[in-house]
C-alpha cells in the first residue's frame, strides 16, 4: 500500500493505493515547501491528513510539489518520515516530474504543464533531463492561462475583437478598463486574474479571432519551449485545466508544429497511480 500526494499551494489531494487501485482520495490545504515554513507543512499533515488515514500505514510514499525544489525535499521526506515512521520509501518531486510520470510512465516523451502557468520538460521515463524556462507570465508562460488572457484583453481594448463581445465581457465580469489595469499592475496574483478569462474565451470560441488566439498562443509554446528539445519524433503529452478544455485547439497547434499530441489530462493523479502500481 502507497500514498501518492499531487499538491499545489491551494489544495493537495492525496490517494492511497493498492494493488494498482486507489482505494482512498483525499484532500488537505495545499502543501509548498518553497513558500511554507516547516511548521505550517507539519500542522497540515498531522492535523488534516493523519485523521482521513486512519490506521493505514504506508510502505511508499511519493510527494510530488511545485514547491518541491532540490533544496526543499530533505525537509519534506524528513516531515512525511516523522509522520509515517515505519515507511519504508520516501520520495518528493517537483510538479514537472509529476507530469512527466503522468503523460509518459516509463517511456521517453514530453510532458507539459498548462494551467495558469506552463512549463515543460524532456523526460527519458525516469527523470527529467531537460527544461526550457517558463519565466513566468510576465516573460515567458507562453501556452498559459495567464498568457492567453493576457492577449485577449490586448485584443479586446486594441480593437482586434469584435466590440460587442467587449461589452458582453465586461457586463458579465462587472469590471472596466480601471479595474483591469489595477488587477493586474497593482493587486497580487494577476497570472490567476488574467487566467480566469479563459472559461469566457471558450464560450466563445466560434468567434474565429478567439480560436486563432488560443491555437497561436499553444503554437508559441511549441516554438519558444518544445523546440529547444529537438524531439520532433516524441509525443508531447499534457497536464492542466487549459490544455484538457481546450485539446481539440492544443492538437491543431500540435500538428502545425510538427508534433504529435499524447496524453492529455486535467490532474496527473490517475497517470500517477499507474505508474506507481508496480511498487512493492
Amino acid at each position: 500500500m502507497i500514498l501518492i500526494a499531487d499538491s499545489g499551494s491551494t489544495k493537495t489531494d492525496w490517494a492511497v493505493v493498492e494493488d494498482g487501485r486507489m482505494v482512498l482520495a483525499m484532500a488537505t490545504q495545499g502543501i509548498n515547501p518553497f513558500h511554507q515554513e516547516r511548521g505550517n507543512i507539519e500542522t497540515v499533515i498531522e492535523e488534516e491528513l493523519l485523521p482521513k488515514m486512519g490506521n493505514i500505514d504506508p510502505k511508499g510514499i511519493f510527494f510530488y510539489g511545485s514547491g518541491c525544489r532540490e533544496d526543499k525535499v530533505e525537509m519534506m521526506c524528513d516531515i512525511l518520515g516523522r509522520a509515517f515512521p515505519q515507511c519504508g520509501k520516501i520520495e518528493a518531486q517537483g510538479d514537472l516530474l509529476a507530469a512527466a510520470r503522468a503523460v509518459c510512465g516509463e517511456h521517453e516523451g514530453i510532458a507539459c504543464i498548462m494551467g495558469t502557468g506552463a512549463n515543460s520538460c524532456l523526460y527519458d521515463g525516469n527523470r527529467v533531463v531537460e527544461n526550457t524556462p517558463p519565466l513566468g507570465y510576465i516573460l515567458g508562460d507562453e501556452g498559459s492561462g495567464a498568457v492567453l488572457g493576457k492577449l485577449f484583453v490586448n485584443a479586446l481594448f486594441k480593437g482586434q475583437l469584435p466590440e460587442t463581445l467587449k461589452d458582453e465581457w465586461l457586463r458579465e465580469s462587472g469590471l472596466t478598463l480601471n479595474i483591469i489595469i489595477n488587477k493586474v499592475y497593482r493587486e497580487p496574483l494577476a497570472n490567476r486574474f488574467l487566467a480566469s478569462t479563459s472559461k469566457f474565451i471558450r464560450q466563445h470560441l466560434s468567434v474565429e479571432p478567439l480560436e486563432g488566439m488560443v491555437v497561436g498562443n499553444f503554437r508559441e509554446h511549441f516554438r519558444l519551449n518544445v523546440n529547444r528539445y529537438g524531439r520532433k519524433d516524441l509525443p508531447v503529452g499534457a497536464i492542466g485545466s487549459v490544455a484538457y478544455y481546450y485539446r481539440e485547439q492544443l492538437e491543431k497547434a500540435a500538428a502545425a508544429e510538427g508534433y504529435t499530441l499524447g496524453k492529455v489530462m486535467r490532474s496527473p493523479m490517475d497517470g500517477l497511480v499507474r505508474y506507481h502500481s508496480t511498487f512493492s
